[in-house]
């Protein structure tokens, strides 16, 4: 992730790489990387990468010499280092990328997107870093009318936050408009919308997962008034054994200049 508003602290970003990347992201980069479709010795290029679950999965395709993630958060970056040692980590800025034109065969961003200051503008340099002959490929969480799970969650956030705290949550949906592709001279190839479902083994995991970017900013009190809602609110999202499946739709483009 890339925006301060959602800047992890160290032992955030272990949780994030411990717990999220399992319950939910390892099965979407998969599911990109098969879209972007690179062969042995591509050079790809990971924006936005996190804790490095979508560059990890194309090296173990490609093969780790090309293969680079870019990032924002120094938190989310020392678990990718450590993780994958060899692979090239970055600090860096969607908006400003700091490679040459045509760097890359394929220029990828997952659940990134809509943490960009300026989405087109770090579309159109995920496009000029590609070039004419490479790809870029993003994936984004869909729209929240259509992820039954996350309106349940957001409408108790509503109720007990207020409307800074659902912007944070709720802001993560709806980030990929085609129109936002063509804003920034991409052509659209293909536009797939799947859903998926976050699981995990207890609520109390999927609460302190999803309430990572508000956590900060309320109170315990406030916390626990959204725990108990949710506990009502996503209770048919948890089996009897207590296990969560919360739907969650997702928008992949495949995308090219």
């Amino acid at each position: 992730m890339t925006e301060q508003t959602y800047a992890l602290s160290a032992r955030a970003a272990e949780f994030y790489e411990s717990t999220f990347v399992p319950a939910l992201f390892a099965g979407w980069a998969r599911r990109l990387v098969d879209a972007a479709a690179p062969v042995p010795g591509s050079s790809i290029l990971d924006v936005g990468c996190g804790t490095g679950i979508v560059a990890r999965t194309a090296a173990d395709r490609a093969g780790p010499g090309g293969v680079v993630g870019l990032d924002r958060g120094e938190a989310m970056l020392a678990v990718a280092r450590r993780v994958r040692p060899d692979l090239r980590w970055l600090t860096g800025d969607a908006g400003v990328l700091p490679f040459g034109d045509a760097s890359f065969d394929v220029v990828a961003s997952q659940a990134a997107l809509m943490f960009f200051a300026d989405r087109v503008a770090a579309l159109r340099e995920m496009g000029r870093v590609a070039g004419p002959r490479g790809r870029v490929v993003v994936q984004v969480p869909g729209r929240l009318a259509a992820s039954p799970g996350y309106v349940a969650l957001t409408e108790v956030v509503a109720r007990h936050a207020g409307t800074a705290a659902l912007d944070l949550i709720g802001g993560y949906f709806g980030a990929g408009e085609p129109a936002l592709f063509a804003a920034a001279g991409l052509r659209v190839e293909r536009h797939e919308r799947w859903r998926d479902a976050t699981r995990m083994d207890d609520l109390d995991t999927f609460l302190t997962a999803e309430l990572l970017p508000i956590a900060d900013g309320v109170d315990r009190a406030t916390h626990d008034r959204i725990v108990a809602g949710c506990r009502t609110a996503m209770a048919p999202f948890v089996d009897p054994a207590g296990a969560v499946a919360a739907p969650i739709e997702v928008d992949l483009f495949v995308a090219s200049l």
